[in-house]
């Protein structure tokens, strides 16, 4: 019975051998588990920073768009009519030369 009991003593010591190798093993893996976590969760942080930081400047960006195409049409409007005012302005000018030209030759007559 003894050698029995020997064996019996020493299954028990090879199985709490096994059960404290599994606890530090699982006890390992959840520090693990728990490092990523905390490192998922930073991540994610950063994400959402990240995110509403994108959000921010596409919609500055957009502004800013838009206000250039407000300045384009603006700029391309004020040369159209300046434009205008040098064309009026050439046509003022030869019609001057041209009734200027036309009394000088009436006053030498």
């Amino acid at each position: 019975m003894s050698q029995q009991g020997a064996a019996l003593q020493n299954y028990n010591n090879e199985l709490v051998k096994c059960i404290e190798d599994l606890c530090g093993k699982r006890d390992e893996l959840q520090r693990q588990i728990l490092i990523e976590e905390e490192d998922k969760h930073k991540i994610e942080n950063d994400i959402r920073l990240a995110s509403e930081k994108l959000a921010r400047i596409n919609e500055n960006l957009a502004k800013k768009v838009t206000a250039r195409t407000e300045f384009d049409r603006t700029i391309s409007e004020t040369e159209a009519a300046y434009m205008k005012i040098l064309e009026s302005s050439q046509t003022l000018l030869n019609v001057l030369k041209r009734e200027s030209h036309s009394l000088r030759t009436k006053v030498d007559d």
